[in-house]
């Protein structure tokens, strides 16, 4: 399995926010840290505010928060929501043309048991497991 860059950002920012409790931070601060552009992750943050795993605060001392606690927040749930199909190959995409081998093919059946797998070990890790002590506010400052 590969993450797309998007997912990829939403994770950082996750964990990043994840060291900031108490504070609100700001795009530019985790796209600095990062080196992401600024313009993709605003739409991380985006979306990441419509699924409710932050909040946004707007204005002049705003900026983004967990909405959650990190131990509330399953991984799992959280690349579900940024990746944008999970397809191993073409047949699984009802939208492909049908494959010559429906019916009578075993590599389906366990490409979807290792996907399975995987967002099963996702959904066993929560933000609280990945959090890093380097981006605790002490740490960022020093």
């Amino acid at each position: 399995m590969r993450l797309t860059a998007f997912t990829d950002y939403t994770l950082r920012t996750l964990i990043y926010l994840a060291g900031q409790q108490g504070r609100l931070a700001t795009i530019a601060e985790i796209a600095e840290l990062h080196g992401m552009s600024k313009h993709h992750l605003t739409k991380v943050v985006y979306q990441l505010g419509l699924t409710g795993v932050i909040r946004t605060v707007r204005g002049r001392h705003g900026g983004i928060a967990l909405a959650r606690a990190p131990a509330a927040i399953r991984i799992g749930a959280v690349v579900r929501a940024s990746e944008p199909d999970f397809y191993m190959a073409d047949c699984f995409d009802a939208r492909q043309a049908p494959c010559v081998h429906a019916g009578r093919c075993c590599v389906q059946g366990m490409l979807g048991q290792a996907v399975h797998a995987y967002l099963a070990a996702l959904d066993a890790v929560t933000l609280a497991d990945l959090a890093c002590p380097v981006y605790a506010p002490d740490a960022v400052a020093a």
